[in-house]
């Protein structure tokens, strides 16, 4: 690598590092699809094309025990048609324990170099990766782009910018003397950063590369190897992340196998046996509560998880009711309400709600956020590319089963969507139930499921929504509140459960969005998930200080 190329990527390092510190808004990658160049979205189809129905070759993997796959399009009903290599436990195992004795003795900027030079790869395949995450989760192409692409790689970079920093927290070594009277005791002293050894990512179905890119780029610059094991429906995304990871090892003579792709079928899973492997020293998960509890319970890991959450939204008082409805029913809706910050509880009081001079009814309140979802849904141009499609058919019969639960105030139905007829698709339902059906409203019901709940007052939204958080967790809470000593009073109350506050969003931002170098995204404080993307915390734990002592 020339130095004028180490340099730049250098360069792309230390805006990163500032990035974090000033927490302003900072984009190494535009989200906007213009910024990659006018042929870049026909290259990126045309090569999504090519790879149906064929063998993934682009792995740097040798031997696989067999080639499978079994991703089929949200949208078109069919079947990819792409099959990736599979290994089983101990080759992969073996493998990453091999390549890691390499890695770890790596210097930390040859690592950022190779890492920083995977990112630039994966830039150039960023509209292939939106066809990719498009029909394999069922987000809009625009969200597919934006999320699994610029979104992810500015997440990776993060990461990577944060164990570069840490790492390099401490002198190499130093010479240290004590006076002692007439004489003094000199040493010779050296501080090492050393990994804790392979490191295990286990990916989701709804964001396959979002999810799991900064768990797979804070393990790497702190010198662990790692095994990338992607949810069996949705592997196309983040294979070619890994296949550019690798190409970067390669040209820098380092063994491929220090990042491997763990291909698995829903029939013959590997997940356990790679996490309980004695040798995997660190996991990063995303997914369900329940496997989440059992990763976490695992013995002699370091774990970091995201789990679900039992999201709100409290109603007290609000300056323009129109532009509040307008903004949760696009937050509600975005992608279906799959994603793992979608509000889902509306606490509403009975007495109404304040605008200003006057109080609108509750009854007024609910129809509005009701008419404010249903016209979404039904807008021709964009509903279909707001909700997307429905990734896992069990969401759609999670639909179903809930309508006995409330009073079905929005029933569901299949979207229109002239370029994919097929799609499968599905509009929120609404239903409304009562404070005191705790037993409804207190779990995740993922999906486009909304739940208004009638209150008391303020006080007992507020009550109920900090019980949730804390029993349940939470990953984002919205509030509207035009009281500047009651909104900073529920704002305290809600982070003394770790639940950050988005206070009054109207216009093109919503609770959904985390901004990357700005916003942590979960707070690892409350059962929603024990880490936070992206804290000191969560590259400090992959590795460990070792000082040692030499007598001059």
């Amino acid at each position: 690598m020339s130095t004028a190329t180490a340099a730049h990527y250098k360069e792309i390092i230390d805006r990163a590092i500032r990035a974090i510190h000033a927490r302003t808004f900072y984009a190494e990658y535009p989200e906007h699809p213009k910024a990659y160049g006018e042929e870049a979205p026909a290259k990126g189809l045309d090569a999504f094309n090519a790879q149906l129905g064929k063998p993934f070759n682009g792995l740097l993997q040798q031997n696989p025990v067999a080639w499978i796959g079994e991703e089929v399009s949200p949208y078109t009903g069919k079947p990819l048609g792409i099959t990736y290599p599979s290994f089983d436990t101990d080759t992969l195992i073996v493998r990453a324990g091999r390549a890691f004795e390499q890695w770890k003795k790596t210097p930390v900027d040859t690592r950022a170099e190779v890492l920083i030079n995977a990112l630039e790869k994966i830039k150039n395949r960023f509209f292939e990766i939106a066809y990719a995450t498009q029909h394999t989760t069922g987000q809009s192409f625009v969200m597919s782009f934006q999320a699994s692409g610029p979104h992810a790689s500015d997440r990776a970079l993060e990461a990577l910018a944060m164990g570069y920093e840490e790492l390099h927290r401490f002198p190499s070594q130093v010479v240290w003397e004590k006076p002692m009277g007439k004489t003094s005791v000199t040493l010779r002293k050296t501080y090492k950063p050393v990994p804790k050894g392979i490191s295990l990512c286990i990916g989701c179905s709804t964001f396959p590369t979002w999810n799991s890119v900064p768990g797979i780029f804070a393990s790497l610059i702190t010198g662990n190897t790692v095994i990338v094991k992607p949810h069996p429906k949705s592997v196309y995304p983040i294979a070619i992340v890994v296949a550019e990871i690798q190409a970067a090892l390669h040209e820098k003579g380092i063994d491929a196998n220090v990042c491997q792709l763990a291909v698995d079928s829903s029939a013959q899973l590997i997940t356990k046996p790679l996490a309980e492997h004695p040798l995997v020293k660190i996991i990063d998960y995303t997914g369900s509560s329940s496997f989440g509890d059992y990763i976490e319970s695992l013995k002699g890991k370091v774990t970091f998880t995201e789990k679900a959450g039992v999201n709100s939204v409290i109603i007290d008082s609000v300056s323009d009711l129109k532009a509040v409805v307008q903004n949760v029913s696009f937050a509600v809706s975005l992608y279906s309400g799959q994603m793992c910050t979608a509000p889902q509880n509306f606490f509403i009081p009975e007495t109404g709600v304040r605008q200003g001079d006057t109080t609108l009814p509750y009854e007024e309140v609910k129809k509005a956020l009701v008419d404010a979802i249903a016209g979404l849904a039904g807008h021709p141009q964009m509903g279909p590319g707001t909700l997307g499609a429905i990734q896992n058919p069990a969401t759609l019969k999670r639909v179903e089963s809930v309508k006995e639960l409330g009073q079905v105030l929005l029933e569901p139905k299949g979207l229109n969507n002239p370029e994919f007829p097929e799609a499968r698709t599905c509009s929120p339902i609404v239903l409304e139930v009562d404070a005191r059906d705790k037993g409804i409203y207190e779990n995740e019901w993922f999906g486009p499921i909304v739940l208004i709940i009638k209150t008391k007052n303020t006080a007992q939204s507020v009550e109920l929504a900090k019980d949730l958080a804390e029993k349940h967790g939470a990953i984002t809470f919205s509030l509207y509140c035009t009281d500047e000593a009651l909104a900073q009073s529920i704002t305290e109350e809600m982070e003394s459960v770790f639940v950050p506050v988005s206070l009054n969003l109207t216009g093109m931002i919503w609770v959904n969005q985390h901004a990357t170098f700005s916003d942590f995204h979960v707070t690892g404080g409350n059962p929603a998930g024990n880490a936070s993307f992206t804290n000191p915390e969560y590259v400090n734990k992959r590795f460990v200080w070792v000082g040692h002592r030499r007598a001059q």
